[in-house]
């Protein structure tokens, strides 16, 4: 069995890298393809030694820092990759890497992580956040996004199994592909992350700095209760609107690295998060520790944190609305029912999303499918065969 295994782009080490990290350790002798590959060398470590095959991007004018501005020819890029060698094809897509073309005796498996956010239900956010409502430059963008909305929903048809990152995702899938995807949670370290029962006084946030995160709403909700104390770690384009909402009882501590991190997580009395996310690795590093979320009530959280009153076990309170208020009242329940929540019962949660699970579940799920493609090819020779 020969494999490929496309990915969008190589910029960084974030969720969808993570994914991509498992994949090559499952298919370890596979060939990667990418659109376009700028990983600093320190971050190259999960790639576990592998040069990927890029696209012409790669070497177009300001690709570098401006591979995003480049998304209309993505499309074009991702189909030039000939892929004819290859028995089993993965993608991992959150943007165009599920468009490689394949042939009928080639099973093509994707791992969707999204469909493009921007492009479908996330479109009017996005031109939004990035000042495109109006102007020619508006219109621009908007009939561009039209015909990647076309393309995307026609290479739908070149995948012969979806699998969602979320039931969440799935149900985006539906709704943009018309087809049915069946969910493997993404792989969460849970073993970098140990339990702590005893907890300090202070609730945490962690993130990227960026819009859809909504750090701006926990920074004001906090403001509105100067008797708790909230530490927020992370980097990114808001840090001076973050910092300049900031009051004396909100400490920014930028990035910080992993030990850091870790050790914030597990002594905090809860993480908040305030993300529409599609799965949310966040919350569950936070569970692994131990330690509760109060989140908001939509997208990927409400399958990765058991809420209060709904399940036994609970470990964390859902606000319905991003808005102060939501917030603030999510809040005030957590501190009114925190005898409810145990650090064990986080922990056990968090285990479900491990790595080793990922692994297990994807290895399975490929290797069944594949191998109901070949009975189902060696039965086509035969019927040809028997026709000659």
């Amino acid at each position: 069995m020969k494999v490929a295994i496309v990915h969008d782009w190589l910029v960084g080490y974030a969720g969808a890298e993570r994914v991509l990290e498992q994949l090559i350790f499952i298919f370890p002798d596979a060939d990667l393809y990418t659109i376009c590959d700028f990983l600093p060398d320190e971050e190259r470590f999960f790639l576990q030694g592998k040069r990927p095959s890029t696209s012409f991007i790669q070497k177009l004018p300001k690709a570098r820092s401006h591979y995003r501005s480049y998304l209309p020819l993505m499309p074009l890029a991702i189909e030039q990759f000939d892929l004819s060698g290859y028995d089993l094809i993965i993608s991992s897509s959150h943007a165009v890497a599920k468009g490689v073309l394949t042939g009928p005796d080639q099973l093509h498996i994707s791992y969707v992580h999204s469909p493009i956010r921007y492009a479908w239900d996330l479109q009017h956010q996005y031109l939004r956040e990035s000042n495109l409502e109006r102007g020619m430059k508006g219109w621009v963008a908007k009939w561009l996004l039209h015909k990647i909305r076309l393309w995307d929903s026609r290479t739908g048809n070149g995948v012969d199994h979806f699998i969602a990152n979320s039931d969440f995702i799935a149900r985006r899938i539906k709704k943009v592909y018309r087809r049915t995807a069946d969910v493997i949670y993404p792989p969460v370290d849970v073993s970098s992350f140990t339990l702590r029962d005893k907890k300090d006084a202070f609730y945490l946030t962690a993130s990227r700095l960026v819009p859809y995160k909504r750090i701006d709403l926990i920074i004001d909700a906090f403001r509105s209760m100067p008797d708790k104390q909230l530490v927020v770690i992370g980097d990114g384009p808001d840090m001076e609107k973050v910092r300049s909402r900031a009051s004396p009882n909100i400490q920014l501590l930028g990035y910080q690295p992993f030990d850091v991190l870790r050790d914030h997580m597990q002594r905090a009395r809860a993480f908040l998060f305030a993300a529409e996310e599609d799965f949310g690795i966040a919350p569950v590093e936070a569970q692994a520790c131990g330690t509760p979320v109060v989140a908001f009530g939509k997208g990927g959280a409400l399958e990765t944190i058991r809420g209060l009153g709904e399940l036994e076990a609970p470990t964390g309170v859902f606000f319905e609305q991003q808005t102060v208020q939501s917030v603030v009242e999510a809040v005030k329940l957590f501190e009114r029912e925190m005898e409810c929540f145990s650090a064990a019962n986080c922990r056990e949660n968090a285990i479900r999303f491990s790595t080793d699970s990922f692994c297990n579940q994807f290895r399975a799920f490929a290797l069944t499918k594949y191998e109901s493609f070949l009975k189902d090819k060696q039965y086509r020779y035969n019927r040809a065969d028997q026709a000659s």
